[in-house]
């Protein structure tokens, strides 16, 4: 009898242990890529940064002994546009999306880190802000479980908050560069939708205009797309760049005219930003 009880556990714990790992393989496919990123830099000379139009006898490679890893300066917040955390975590780990996020913060407050952070995650797709056209080379990309329509949780929000904090101290994050998808991709993402900015701004993650003090008629000579272009927005497409600029500080009303209290509001946020 105690054999045979054996025998039927045995399936049992097998089982149990592929319903705690379901995500194994895919972690095992991470692991090997990241072995291999290392092993390229562990190459000495690093392999295909040679001159080409240069004689091998006239250049060489000695190591340095004053490096470090590249380090984020952009934390790039999206909602997921998906129905659950465990689609979008499908989603970030099927070869065939091409698409990836450092973090995803579910519904429920829990968060899962899916990039390393010295890792370049595809999050931002084509972007711009300011003068940076690679947003994926230089940012953390945040994905929240949420639908696009629905309120952001306290529970979620909460984690939010704890994370930015975190990457803030940990890699010296400047406030302004708290941004979103649609700052960043204005012609292509509206994301994160209804999202509460001046909640994050007021502990310190990303910047908002002064609400203690009355906002300023701006003067005459006030270029309104020059104060968009000094804030990061892409102003190839005005229509696209007031859209998202009033996605993210005004939020009642995301036509792309900007009214005379949109304007206000630019030039409080221009002022910051100079």
């Amino acid at each position: 009898m105690v054999k045979n009880s054996l025998m039927l556990g045995i399936p049992l714990i097998f089982l149990a242990a592929c319903s705690t790992n379901k995500y194994a393989a895919t972690n095992k496919i991470y692991k090997e890529q990241a072995k291999v990123f290392g092993n390229t830099l562990k190459e000495m000379p690093p392999l295909g940064q040679q001159i080409e139009m240069m004689p091998a006898d006239e250049q060489s490679f000695i190591g340095s002994v004053n490096f470090g890893i590249r380090k984020p300066n952009f934390v790039i917040i999206h909602h997921t546009a998906q129905k659950s955390t465990d689609q979008t975590i499908r989603t970030f780990t099927l070869k065939s999306t091409q698409t990836s996020a450092h973090y995803v913060i579910g519904r429920d407050g829990k968060v899962v880190h899916m990039v390393n952070d010295y890792l370049r995650a595809n999050h931002a797709g084509v972007a711009k802000w300011g003068n940076e056209t690679d947003l994926n080379s230089c940012s953390l990309g945040i994905e929240l479980d949420n639908n696009g329509d629905e309120p952001y949780s306290d529970a979620q929000i909460s984690s939010l908050v704890s994370l930015l904090s975190t990457l803030k101290k940990k890699y010296n994050i400047p406030a302004a560069n708290f941004i979103g998808h649609a700052d960043i991709a204005p012609k292509r993402k509206p994301d994160p939708n209804k999202f509460p900015w001046k909640v994050l701004a007021d502990q310190g993650y990303g910047l908002w205009y002064d609400t203690a003090i009355p906002l300023q008629i701006p003067p005459p000579t006030f270029d309104t797309a020059i104060a968009l272009r000094i804030i990061g927005y892409d102003i190839s497409n005005m229509p696209a760049a007031i859209t998202a600029f009033k996605r993210h500080f005004v939020q009642t009303d995301i036509t792309p005219v900007l009214t005379q209290a949109d304007s206000m509001i630019l030039y409080n946020l221009y002022k910051k930003y100079m």
